[in-house]
């Protein structure tokens, strides 16, 4: 019977894995990420791959555990197969964990190098590499743990998210070395130039954090009266003929009392809003065009779309931009599509592989395409397009004045993925110094200042209007003009150290 229990260090590194999934949204407590990695620490040498993939295992399963939700009810997946695949990304995303940990072990054993050195530079180096590695699967970056701490992230600004969950990282190592060497009663053995650096970029990371809200971070010369519309459309009547009309009719009246309250510039409708072609006109799309003069507001709104070209037919994951003449401004179509559920990667060599959710298009990517509004522009974030940070970034160096993220969050149900997926768009508006407004069909709708502060939001799953004030213009800092350059240093730094265990080992 004992060897069917697990051991010691399978106990520790799931108790790490859960320790940080508890600081994501929800329940969303912040402070557990800056120890939440010290058992793993603690025994991670004894199993230097299992204890980090154990750990990555019960952390992305518990964070992603809403995966089921879009399978089983969207998807119309049996709950065993549903229950599989989410087994099979939760272990996929674990091998990043555990080739961290394997690495740093190997670092260790062959080249004597501190965890406090390795650590921290290989767990971003593969948090990076997973933003684009297989399409690219940027969820629940450890930074993101921190979004609710105001003075903790302004440094995005800086680093990027990246910034933050090196300095995690690294406040994890120190304590847990500290508290190994305590363990084994070998004070000498105490990381002390780890702590050192530990404490004093701590303090230089709230010391500037606090210095920037203190300052006018949020205040732009020019701004938009702006409306947010959640039409609050169930996901199962979004689609049916039937009920298009109503649709239609919901975000029109909606709207018409964004007017009434004094927005007068902008109105966003949702990802998705209108399901149909609003290009091929008709009766629906007639209704949509006349709002725009009605209310004498450009209107933003979400629709699929279709382009010929000499490979046929495309269709696209739109966002059309009138005027309040009713004139098209421009058309920004989605460029990240969802893999397994707006398209199929690999499709000619996996032609027995269908799309995870039914019911969605097999849509084509688009191009980065900001939209002009009285002398400015809009970039344009399609549902979780807003979780890269480099798609926001290139967009305001297009000359984006205002970041705008549609999206469609009732795939999610009443989990936590809407919290989750509203704390990666804070991070872009910190990042680039710029507003962002977020509408959504389901929730959570938000007007994001340029300092990370949710200045409205919604409630999920209710039929809202929020009308703001939105600034104009972005204030680029360190992270807008280098990027991701810190993460992809980590990244070939991690590759060299790998190549030097090699030799070594040869």
């Amino acid at each position: 019977m004992r060897r069917f229990l697990p051991d010691k260090v399978t106990c520790a590194s799931a108790f790490s894995g859960l320790l940080l999934a508890c600081s994501f949204p929800l329940p969303d407590y912040t402070a557990l990420a800056w120890f939440g990695l010290v058992p793993l620490i603690m025994v991670m040498q004894n199993r230097p791959f299992k204890s980090g993939f154990v750990a990555g295992l019960v952390f992305f399963a518990t964070t992603l555990y809403w995966l089921n939700i879009v399978m089983t009810t969207y998807g119309h997946l049996p709950l065993v197969v549903s229950f599989l695949l989410y087994l099979l990304l939760a272990g996929y995303l674990a091998l990043f964990w555990g080739t961290a940990t394997w690495a740093a072990c190997r670092l260790k054993e062959l080249r004597n190098y501190s965890y406090a050195l390795t650590f921290p530079v290989l767990w971003v180096a593969l948090e990076f590499l997973r933003e684009f590695l297989l399409t690219g699967f940027p969820w629940a970056t450890l930074g993101y743990s921190q979004q609710a701490w105001l003075p903790v992230i302004q440094s995005a600004d800086l680093f990027g998210v990246y910034g933050l969950s090196y300095l995690l990282l690294l406040c994890n190592v120190a304590l847990g070395l500290s508290l190994l060497a305590l363990w084994r009663k070998s004070a000498q053995t105490i990381p002390g130039q780890a702590c050192l650096a530990t404490v004093l970029l701590l303090l230089l990371n709230y010391g500037y954090g606090h210095w920037c809200l203190q300052q006018d971070l949020d205040g732009r010369a020019e701004t938009l009266q702006t409306a947010l519309i959640q039409g609050n459309i169930p996901q199962d009547q979004k689609g049916r003929p039937d009920n298009q009309l109503h649709t239609v009719k919901t975000y029109r009246d909606l709207s018409l009392r964004a007017e009434r309250s004094g927005a007068k510039d902008l109105i966003v409708w949702p990802e998705a809003a209108m399901p149909f072609y609003f290009q091929d006109g008709g009766q629906l799309a007639e209704s949509v065009a006349k709002l725009p003069v009605e209310t004498g507001s450009s209107l933003l709104f979400g629709s699929p779309a279709y382009h010929r070209d000499l490979g046929g037919l495309r269709y696209l994951n739109s966002a059309f931009l009138l005027s309040p003449t009713a004139q098209i401004l421009g058309r920004s179509d989605k460029i990240h599509l969802v893999p397994f559920g707006e398209y199929v990667p690999l499709g000619g060599f996996l032609p027995f592989v269908n799309k995870l959710v039914a019911g969605i298009g097999d849509y084509s990517p688009g191009e980065i395409n900001p939209l002009p509004i009285q002398g400015h522009q809009l970039g344009v974030l399609v549902c979780y397009e807003v979780i890269f940070p480099e798609l926001a970034r290139e967009y305001v160096r297009q000359g984006s004045d205002l970041l705008v993220n549609i999206t469609n969050d009732a795939w999610f149900g009443k989990s936590s993925a809407p919290w989750q997926h509203l704390a990666m768009a804070r991070f872009r508006a910190i990042e680039n110094r710029v507003w962002l407004a977020r509408a959504a069909n389901t929730g959570i709708s938000a007007f994001v200042s340029p300092s990370g502060r949710i200045v409205q939001q919604s409630d999920l799953f209710e039929t809202a209007l929020l009308t703001g004030e939105v600034g104009l213009g972005a204030r680029p800092g360190l992270y807008s003009h280098m990027g991701d350059v810190v993460p992809g240093g980590f990244l070939i730094i991690s590759l060299l150290w790998m190549i030097q265990t090699r030799r070594r080992f040869l």
